[in-house]
């Protein structure tokens, strides 16, 4: 992997409490705003492998919305069952408007 930022987004497409897919060629990641800051985690529940789009966020922690495990959206970490195993997370910044990621997991 690169240690370079790719632009994922324009801010307005994430706006605040929102939430962003992005297919990627080998992986696939969300992207949250929480009150202005960006996080960027693996898309998929460690537990089901089914999306966590949608999910509800709260305390900077995201819920999947299908079984209920959460996740801290600044280290990836399991929180709640019934997921065991951490997502990985992605550092974010924003320039000129753009948010911009690096898929070098943290």
């Amino acid at each position: 992997m690169t240690s370079e930022f790719i632009i994922a987004a324009h801010i307005s497409e994430v706006p605040d409490g929102g939430q962003l897919r992005l297919e990627l060629p080998d992986q696939e990641v969300l992207i949250c705003n929480v009150s202005g800051e960006y996080f960027a985690i693996d898309y998929y529940c460690s537990h089901d492998a089914l999306g966590l789009e949608g999910g509800s966020i709260e305390n900077d922690c995201i819920t999947c919305p299908y079984h209920g495990a959460e996740f801290c959206l600044r280290s990836g970490k399991v929180m709640a069952s019934p997921a065991w195993e951490d997502i990985r997370v992605y550092p974010v910044k924003v320039e000129d408007d753009l948010i911009k990621l690096c898929l070098d997991p943290v």
